[in-house]
């Protein structure tokens, strides 16, 4: 990676008109993750006249959103490339997102009907309205719909999963709950088959790698770091309540949201030997990788302090967190098992979740979390802050207020404030936490207890209880 950007960097050096030149180097830039970097290169690139142009634009709205932290100019770029190519079906569905995680439901619906126009079996814009109708309390404005493009046999198969996941959530909001489950099964049965087979959930090998994080030595005690962001981690099972409680805590006037920030992780796959490297890392090296950390953080948020870093799989990570950050927080998210894995079933993951399509995964994958959380409190005892989704959303001030006294500090009304429900959410919480407070997704499985119950003797098999 780093020759092939030497080497474009010379190319555009001898000739700055070199359109194609410059975006390649943009492209590789941004797989390297020097984000600010790939925005200069793809800026020029435009500047040199490249062919396409509308979609460089796309490619700086997608670092801008999902990388940087900076939604409005993502949207100007997505506004500048329809501009340019009105046409560009994919800069529509973008600008939908982007618009979703800003809030405007109206601004998004309207982008995804447009891209819908242009191309009628877009399986994620009929998907995102219908989000936005079970949001609006409208869901069943979409149902009939989402039901024809489900059962369509013409249809691509990505297109008919992401349809059926979306009608299987509109039914549940419907109080159809047998529909629902059938239709989210199949939606799974889809979204599996078209799955490629390297992303397939391997049970042996994540145990594998829970055992060696468990095998680990003892770390050594390092010291921790002086100036830059000082990261708060909040982490557990994905749909555990994580992005509800960074909203609350993002509310307080000490504390930035960071969302879902990948450089922890990015920092573990470029390891060839993770964990071992982890506990084997000398002073100069863990330097250099927190170092990394920070500048991404200070990149997205500058001159924050306290920035969450809400990625729930960093609980994988939590031996590298500990020798970068000793003192940093440690936020662990927990909810009942059963209401945990209904709502990752009903959720369309990309296939980076690859446990996600089967019930049986998704008991496993809880099962090895479980196992390595037990032996985390062991190694870092008090460190580890539980705060149960239960708790939250039935006593936010009293266990909201025990964490920021956790945190040291003090506590403040606007934590809770109902009408701070805008800001920029990039998650797939999007609309969920937007919605007050409220308790109608504990003891969410019960509406499907007959359905799951094999997954209650599985987790039963497991030594988790689900009662």
């Amino acid at each position: 990676m780093a020759e092939a950007i030497d080497a474009y960097a010379r190319v555009t050096a001898l000739d700055p008109r070199a359109a194609a030149a410059w975006y390649n180097l943009g492209y590789l830039l941004r797989a390297d993750r020097q984000f600010e970097a790939a925005l200069h290169a793809y800026g020029r690139a435009i500047e040199a006249g490249i062919d396409r142009v509308e979609e460089v634009h796309l490619n700086r709205a997608v670092i801008l959103s999902e990388f940087l932290e900076r939604a409005e100019d993502a949207e100007a770029e997505l506004t500048t490339a329809l501009a340019i190519a009105p046409g560009f079906a994919l800069a529509w569905l973008n600008l939908g997102n982007v618009r979703e995680d800003r809030g405007d439901a109206h601004g998004a619906r309207g982008a995804y009907e447009r891209a819908l126009a242009i191309d009628p079996a877009s399986g994620r814009a009929l998907a995102r309205i219908a989000a936005i109708d079970v949001f609006e309390g409208q869901a069943a404005a979409s149902v009939d719909r989402l039901r024809r493009v489900a059962s369509d046999p013409r249809m691509p198969v990505q297109t008919r999963a992401e349809v059926a996941f979306a009608l299987g959530n509109a039914l549940d909001a419907l109080g159809a709950y047998r529909e629902a489950f059938q239709a989210i099964a199949a939606a799974h049965q889809m979204a599996r088959a078209a799955m490629p087979p390297q992303y397939r959930y391997d049970r042996n090998a994540q145990a594998a790698l829970v055992d060696r994080l468990i095998a680990l030595p003892p770390l050594p005690r390092d010291e921790a770091p002086g100036e830059g962001p000082q990261p708060v981690f909040v982490c557990g099972m994905f749909r555990s309540g994580s992005t509800l409680v960074e909203r609350i805590l993002s509310r307080h006037s000490r504390i930035t949201g960071g969302g879902e920030i990948e450089a922890l992780p990015a920092l573990a796959h470029a390891m060839p030997r993770y964990p071992a490297e982890v506990a084997a890392a000398d002073a100069a090296t863990l330097a250099g990788w927190r170092d990394a950390y920070l500048a991404e953080v200070a990149r997205a948020h500058p001159g924050e302090v306290l920035v969450t870093d809400k990625r729930p799989d960093n609980f994988l990570h939590l031996a590298l967190v500990k020798r970068l950050f000793p003192a940093a927080p440690i936020i662990h998210t927990v909810r009942a098992p059963m209401d945990n894995l209904v709502s990752i079933w009903f959720l369309h993951f990309d296939d980076s979740i690859t446990y996600g399509h089967d019930l049986g995964d998704i008991v496993h994958w809880y099962a090895q979390y479980r196992r390595l959380m037990a032996h985390w409190r062991e190694r870092f005892g008090d460190d580890i802050r539980d705060i149960a989704y239960e708790q939250v959303v039935a006593a936010p001030r009293e266990s909201i207020g025990g964490l920021l006294a956790s945190l040291g500090l003090p506590w403040e009304e606007g934590v809770l404030s109902e009408r701070d429900r805008g800001g920029v959410v990039r998650t797939a919480s999007v609309w969920q936490v937007r919605q007050p407070l409220h308790q109608r997704s504990v003891d969410r499985w019960k509406n499907y207890a007959a359905e799951l119950a094999p997954v209650r003797d599985a987790f039963a098999a497991a030594g988790i209880a689900t009662a």
